[in-house]
């Protein structure tokens, strides 16, 4: 086969078979095909898109250009995915509590993109825990914890790797094609049964409509389950952040509150209905409901907590942390209030700008390579559609330094409005797909 011929066949709209998306997949994976062609073939699938059984065959292509994992377990393998938003550290909650009831969950997660956190990034917030850990390290903790968190090996979908990094440089990340690819390539190469997917909407996600939102969540459930994992998906709501706080140890904090039960809210909610859909789908509740309110209950006895301990031990963390959180959990040197300029009610918020201020008090990246400050962030925010009053806090900063303080203090002025009435409070979850 030659590149050349894949390219010009998926330019001119004549699509390409699964045996070309498969030679395509393991030459990026190799090096055989150029920098040049995989940049070519990114912009063809942009601009022409790919039909679902293409897609299908790339998704598979890319798992399997890299190692798969395989299990032999006394229970179901199941995960879920979010596309990304502010405050969401559903996984933290999410993982623990599916093993307390019974599944197995090999989360592969990522770092902080753009203005969102990553899961690894605040998992690392822990003192000493580390999230790089080899196959073999992975199915240890599995087996121990019934979940572990961790990053993938360069083992896993390297074709995936190699096409991403030249997406980011082409202007071709946009591509819902190639962007369910990516997504599913790596969350199949996991050796899942069943997969849950939370694609996000709003102010603070990447995708800030609903049509596209569900365009995203349509494409991912129907590859996913052409390709043999059973998955369905929620569109929710990323108007505001989702918890209480942005930052990495301070996410960490709202997480560790929803499992010891000492806080209820959106985060402990949205665990509850993804958590629902995941235990219907893998056959250890009845249904939707069912499966929400098992989840409630492995929050509100401990036993998520349980589990969560024992992944952080298992992964280097403090054996003791879950009675001890607090205590471990970095805490930043200036902790500052931001005050409403005049009285009214909290009528938007902009999460993407709310991400950006994070970023300027060092709580994630400008470039690759920067060192997080986990103990930086915002916390205590308030709900959009509170009423407040002149000079009452809207949220506290935390930073390493005063002038990252005032830099945050000037995004955040320009990302939370107050107006003269109360605005429409859009729903946690929008629909669900599949």
């Amino acid at each position: 086969m030659d590149a050349r011929a894949i390219i010009a066949a998926l330019r001119d709209g004549r699509g390409a078979s699964a045996e070309e998306m498969t030679w395509f997949a393991n030459g990026l994976a190799s090096g055989h095909v150029s920098d040049a062609q995989a940049g070519a073939f990114a912009m063809a699938v942009l601009l022409k898109g790919l039909r679902p059984e293409e897609r299908t065959a790339l998704t598979l292509a890319m798992r399997d250009s890299g190692e798969t994992l395989r299990w032999r377990l006394n229970g179901p393998v199941i995960d879920k995915h979010s596309t990304g938003g502010v405050g969401d550290c559903v996984s933290l909650v999410l993982a623990p509590a599916l093993a307390a009831c019974g599944a197995y969950v090999p989360m592969i997660s990522g770092r902080g993109l753009g203005h969102t956190g990553g899961t690894l990034d605040k998992l690392e917030a822990i003192p000493g825990l580390r999230t790089d850990m080899s196959e073999a390290q992975l199915y240890q903790i599995v087996n121990a914890a019934g979940c572990a968190i961790v990053g993938a090996t360069g083992q896993v979908a390297p074709a995936d790797r190699r096409l991403y990094a030249i997406r980011d440089v082409t202007a071709t990340v946009e591509s819902l094609d190639l962007i369910t690819a990516s997504i599913l390539s790596k969350k199949l190469a996991a050796g899942l049964d069943g997969l849950v997917l939370d694609v996000k909407l709003g102010s603070g996600a990447f995708m800030k409509g609903k049509e596209d939102a569900r365009a995203l969540a349509q494409a991912l459930v129907e590859t996913s389950n052409a390709a043999g994992c059973r998955t369905s998906a929620v569109i929710s709501d990323m108007n505001q952040p989702l918890a209480p706080a942005l930052g990495n140890g301070l996410e960490v904090a709202c997480a560790m509150r929803v499992l010891t039960g000492q806080a209820a809210g959106p985060l402990a909610e949205l665990s509850a209905v993804l958590g629902g859909l995941a235990l219907a789908g893998a056959g250890l509740a009845k249904d939707e409901s069912e499966g929400a309110e098992k989840i409630r209950a492995s929050l509100a006895d401990g036993r998520a907590a349980e589990r969560f301990g024992r992944m952080v031990g298992a992964m280097g963390g403090p054996v003791g942390f879950v009675d001890r959180w607090a205590w471990f959990l970095p805490e930043a040197t200036v902790i500052r209030e931001f005050k409403a300029e005049r009285a009214g009610f909290v009528a938007a918020m902009d999460g993407e700008a709310m991400g950006l201020a994070v970023i300027e008090l060092g709580g994630g990246r400008q470039v690759e390579g920067d060192v997080i400050e986990p103990s930086t962030g915002l916390s205590d925010i308030v709900a959009l559609g509170a009423e407040v009053e002149a000079g009452q806090p809207l949220l506290r900063i935390h930073a390493a330094r005063a002038e990252h303080a005032d830099r945050a203090e000037a995004i955040l002025r320009r990302a939370i409005t107050i107006g003269d009435a109360a605005p429409e409070l859009p729903p946690l979850v929008h629909e669900r797909v599949g």
